[in-house]
């Protein structure tokens, strides 16, 4: 069943020209992924097929009676409490469980961040029934457990699917399909064949042939061109009998250019940073709470060294973002202490934009108190790709992804050498975000990276730290996907709990805190020596059982049923072996007494 036929479309914005002379048809089953350069009208579009925009020119036909579910880049959710954004049913609530809001559901709509926002307008979506769904950028601001969640539910949609994101795992799980506007003309990949791959997969193979393609006719183009002009020059009396028609095909050869690139250059990231002595940042028992004693982070300790590369996972309002403010000053821990190095110099590229005047031109920004900018800034504009009129354009004006480049680039101006990372992938467009891994890779400094975009982490860090949404802090051994897996085998309730503890919750803890405070019966050596024995003999099985599955989840392949199954008792395992560490410890510490 075709849903949305789209033929013939074209728009622009003040001052220049979006697109022109797109087609597209979506019927069920497609899951068309839509990529493109900040700025070149991919929400733009979606806004068309949608039927929120009308086109300058084209027309949109939809299905008859075809249910269409938007999710619009910035949403807007009736007043009200969250529960009945959603409407207020059990596909409601367990929606905004599976997406980390589910203890929000009688926060007041009118006090949500705009991430939370987001979210609920996702779960309000995907609780209700429709033949396509247009997504733009729906993995923003949710965490790596929410995209996880997200992936699966799409990969089981039965309907039609136009999604806008920059999230390359996304992309190539759930795309069959890409449209990519490139200059004002979109281009459709389909993979061929049966193990062409995903859409995404098709678009990238599909880009570099038409790019190279392209590098083939201009030179062939060329080379008749110079054929052409030497047959025009062979002198007067010979030109004179030409064919004016053969004159003018040449003349029209000569004239011809091929299209410029769609950016000037390559992205000039690299501005230098200050040198970094020995001694990065140390944190010493430190934790965070709120002034009403909301808990957020529980004492830790860890060290960035010049180099590091540190990957910060962990669900939504588990303090990550909050953890990174702390090193950039904005917050003071309300525990413990942290040591930063006399030479670090630290550039937050966070996800709020907060450095940024809406009102102010891009060329105002860059120049700063200076009044003009000058012609360094001139040039550092234009190897930013802002360049002609994108410099004279209020900031208001730009799309998301040309704001967060542009805030990039204030924040790498001044040369920091401890880059704070938050959300760095939101709304950048694939050719930035690979420009800036490719940068990280030789940046001498250190990076701490908060972010949902698993490809982004596996690429530029080296390490994780995990949060786990109940104030602990640790490193996480086995990457991104070892902490997915660890999380999957948790009941849902308790992965998307927020840091701050409820009535129950708090009176739980102080119970055993109490308990724990009680003297215990003092045991002999001999019982204590037979406890250590016989904890060292489960823990060498535990250590056994938990190599064996991982050795068959790494031969499990794609079989997901296997791998979830798998999962559940290595986590399972591994609680047992915590278990037993602590209590070796404990018999150990009371046999030293």
């Amino acid at each position: 069943m075709i849903l949305i036929d789209a033929e013939g479309l074209r728009a622009s914005r003040p001052g220049r020209a979006l697109f022109n002379d797109v087609s597209v048809t979506v019927s069920t089953g497609d899951r068309l992924g839509v990529v493109g350069l900040n700025g070149c009208g991919k929400s733009t579009l979606l806004r068309l097929l949608s039927g929120e925009d009308e086109p300058e020119a084209g027309v949109v036909r939809r299905g008859r009676n075809a249910r269409i579910g938007v999710l619009p880049q910035i949403p807007k959710l009736p007043a009200g409490t969250v529960r009945d954004a959603v409407g207020g049913t059990w596909q409601g609530d367990a929606m905004l469980d599976k997406l980390g809001m589910g203890a929000m559901g009688d926060a007041d709509t009118k006090e949500l961040s705009g991430g939370q926002q987001k979210r609920v307008a996702l779960a309000q979506l995907l609780s209700g029934e429709w033949d396509c769904l247009i997504l733009d950028e729906p993995t923003n601001h949710l965490d790596l457990d929410a995209i996880a969640f997200l992936e699966e539910w799409l990969a089981k949609y039965n309907g039609g699917l136009i999604m806008v994101t920059h999230d390359r795992h996304v992309l190539d799980k759930v795309t069959n399909r890409v449209l990519e506007l490139d200059r004002g003309n979109g281009y459709v990949h389909i993979p061929q064949g049966i193990n062409a791959g995903s859409g995404y997969a098709a678009y990238l193979t599909a880009r570099a042939e038409r790019e190279e393609n392209a590098a083939t006719a201009e030179q062939v183009r060329k080379n008749a061109a110079k054929k052409e002009l030497a047959w025009l020059r062979r002198g007067a009396p010979a030109r004179t009998a030409k064919p004016k028609a053969r004159i003018a095909a040449a003349e029209a050869l000569i004239a011809q250019k091929a299209d410029g690139p769609a950016r000037q250059g390559e992205l000039g990231l690299d501005l230098g940073s200050k040198r970094l002595g020995s001694k990065g940042i140390e944190f010493h028992g430190v934790g965070f709470s709120w002034p009403d004693g909301t808990l957020v982070l529980r004492p830790f300790e860890h060290a960035l060294e010049p180099g590091d590369r540190l990957g910060i996972v962990g669900p939504n309002g588990a303090g990550k973002s909050t953890l990174l403010d702390m090193v950039a000053g904005r917050l003071t821990p309300t525990e413990g202490k942290i040591d930063i190095g006399r030479t670090v110099k630290v550039g937050y590229y966070d996800q709020l934009g907060r450095d940024l005047d809406l009102s102010k031109r891009v060329r105002d920004a860059v120049a700063g108190d200076k009044g003009a900018p000058s012609l360094e800034d001139l040039q550092l504009m234009k190897r930013f790709w802002f360049d002609g009129d994108a410099q004279f354009a209020p900031i208001g004006t730009l799309s998301g992804g040309e704001r967060r480049r542009l805030q990039l680039m204030l924040t790498l101006i001044e040369q920091p050498n401890v880059l704070l990372l938050d959300e760095p992938t939101n709304d950048l467009d694939l050719d930035t975000l690979r420009a800036l891994e490719d940068y990280l890779d030789d940046w001498p400094g250190i990076v701490v990276v908060v972010s949902h975009d698993r490809a982004f982490i596996d690429r530029t860090v080296e390490e994780i730290f995990s949060l786990d949404g109940d104030g602990a802090a640790s490193l996480m051994v086995g990457g991104v996907d070892a902490w997915l897996r660890m999380r999957s085998a948790r009941p849902a309730s308790s992965r998307n709990m927020p840091a701050q503890r409820t009535g129950a919750q708090k009176a739980a803890v102080t119970a055993q805190e109490t308990a724990a405070k009680k003297p215990k019966a003092k045991r002999t050596p001999s019982t204590l020596n037979r406890l250590i024995a016989n904890n060292e003999k489960d823990q060498e099985k535990r250590n056994k059982r938990r190599a064996d599955l991982e050795d068959s989840i790494a031969k499990a392949g794609g079989d997901h049923e296997k791998l979830a199954a798998l999962s559940l008792s290595l986590a399972e395992v591994q609680a047992d072996l915590d278990r037993l560490e602590n209590e070796w410890l404990e018999y150990t510490t009371e046999l030293e007494r």
